[in-house]
């Protein structure tokens, strides 16, 4: 027994060896490269893999039917059928399939090496957005992030890692929750802020979160704006009148929303040395999801696949009182909140071909 511990051992460290010799060869290449060593995520539900399954919290997925589409038919605790924008993008890049959650998993030291995803669903710029949740906020992310840092070092020696933390790509996705939790749907910020002055709030608390993870060692990140709020299933429900219209004023906040993102986002390119950041427009595809489904194949815009598809999201999406639609491919909902693993890979695909390039 004891000889098979030892060379299973060996085993082990020899595969370790040979995909450090891998990495080293990577960032041996010119700067031309395509291929990033790691993809490192933040956000919200967008990006979550399953941190939320770790941490005291309601905003959890993890029990069917979430999850169903997934490899092994597992609810992993990604707000979706299937995978998420960060197993897509790494997939795309060739990085790795599934980009795994930080908390709650436990990870090899080839998925640390690769990257994780530190988003927590129900996350926000704003940090009473995810106090409001009991989820992780922007900093309790960027804590997580340090001490992943540490575990590189420990891993790859502290060149490497080095290496891994300048040239990796950093995806950040957030930003709904802001404007249809925060400020359209509870009262605290609008006794404190008009919308112009929250949505400026918001837009500084995402410049101090970027200039915090550069200082970090973040050099490459992909900001993706806010979608068209308004048109999600459940902001239909609640403002949208009695024929669930999409709600033009929360369509609107979020277009000045992502236009002052995208002006701070260039103001930091010149002030942060050897940065690059890039903002990445997802309210325009999404849109257009939205406006020409039978385009891309989909029938269902207004309603999720899960249950009567008008309120059903998080715990109230659920294989017991909220069974999903017969066929998800013709919904671009999954949830009234999320959209299907299809819809996913159709707007991701859109995205990497505009903005790819940029972000190498």
């Amino acid at each position: 027994m004891g000889s098979k511990c030892l060379v299973r051992a060996a085993f082990t460290a020899l595969s370790l060896m040979i995909f450090l010799l891998e990495i080293h060869q990577v960032l041996s290449k010119p700067s031309n490269r395509t291929v990033p060593p790691a993809i490192i995520v933040f956000g919200d539900s967008i990006v979550d893999p399953g941190n939320n399954n770790a941490i005291d919290t309601m905003i959890k997925c993890n029990f069917p039917p979430y999850g169903k589409d997934f490899a092994g038919h597992k609810a992993t605790g990604r707000f979706s059928n299937g995978k998420v924008p960060g197993d897509m993008i790494a997939s795309q890049l060739g990085v790795k399939e599934y980009v795994p959650a930080y908390l709650g998993t436990q990870l090899d030291d080839k998925d640390l090496l690769t990257g994780v995803s530190f988003a927590s669903g129900a996350c926000g710029y704003d940090p009473l957005t995810a106090q409001l949740m009991s989820v992780l906020t922007l900093d309790d992310q960027l804590n997580m992030f340090e001490e992943y840092k540490k575990k590189l070092k420990t891993i790859a020696g502290e060149k490497t890692a080095a290496h891994i933390i300048s040239k990796s790509m950093y995806i950040v996705m957030t930003g709904t929750d802001d404007l249809a939790n925060t400020y359209f749907t509870t009262p605290f910020r609008r006794v404190e802020y008009d919308l112009a002055s929250y949505i400026k709030f918001v837009v500084q608390s995402a410049s101090s979160f970027f200039q915090k993870l550069y200082r970090s060692g973040a050099r490459k990140i992909g900001v993706v704006g806010v979608p068209p709020i308004g048109c999600l299933p459940s902001q239909r429900t609640n403002a949208g009148g009695l024929e669930r219209e999409c709600v033009t004023s929360y369509n609107q906040a979020a277009i000045v929303l992502n236009s002052e993102l995208s002006k701070e986002i260039e103001r930091l390119n010149h002030t942060l040395s050897g940065s690059k950041i890039v903002y990445i427009d997802m309210y325009t595809p999404f849109l257009d999801l939205i406006q020409r489904p039978s385009s891309y194949g989909f029938e269902v815009t207004s309603r999720g696949c899960c249950g009567t598809g008008i309120f059903e999201v998080t715990l109230t999406c659920n294989s017991i009182t909220a069974p999903p639609c017969e066929d998800v491919s013709k919904y671009v909902f999954w949830d009234t909140y999320h959209p299907t693993e299809r819809a996913y890979d159709i707007l991701i695909r859109k995205l990497m071909q505009r903005y790819g390039s940029a972000l190498n």
